[in-house]
């Protein structure tokens, strides 16, 4: 009697768990658009180092002068750290220029997904596949 309560019991958790919301996540495609490539030259206005991914602010001159801050999302910390990113020493200095490579978004704000950056020292660094630095 008092095993079939507990497997009950525990078959009703397992229900319960099943039955639970899973964490969802977007593709990638679906926010960005890959026929719309895009490289901005700015000022590093701040780092976010979070998971699932981690996000750029970058000032960025207009046609007009004007500035904007876009923002650029990417791979998370691991994902960042495999593509040869550190955090601390080597890394992102805000105020410092870099060069974002990565495609629009697909809701025309000043945001983009990054698959590659260009240090101020001249790395280049891909977070994604190919070179996009290549001519």
């Amino acid at each position: 009697m008092r095993i079939n309560s507990f497997c009950a019991g525990l078959a009703i958790v397992g229900l319960l768990c099943a039955a639970a919301p899973a964490p969802g996540h977007h593709a990638v495609q679906a926010q960005f658009d890959f026929d719309k490539p895009i490289e901005l030259k700015g000022t590093l206005a701040k780092v976010e180092w979070v998971n699932p991914h981690a996000y750029f602010r970058l000032d960025v001159k207009d046609e007009t002068g004007k500035m904007r801050r876009w923002g650029f999302e990417a791979a998370g910390p691991a994902g960042l750290r495999r593509a040869g990113f550190a955090r601390g020493a080597n890394s992102f200095t805000v105020g410092d220029t870099y060069t974002f490579v990565g495609f629009m978004s697909r809701d025309g704000s000043d945001s983009a997904y990054a698959t590659a950056v260009l240090f101020p020292d001249g790395r280049k660094i891909t977070i994604w596949f190919g070179d996009p630095f290549a001519n």
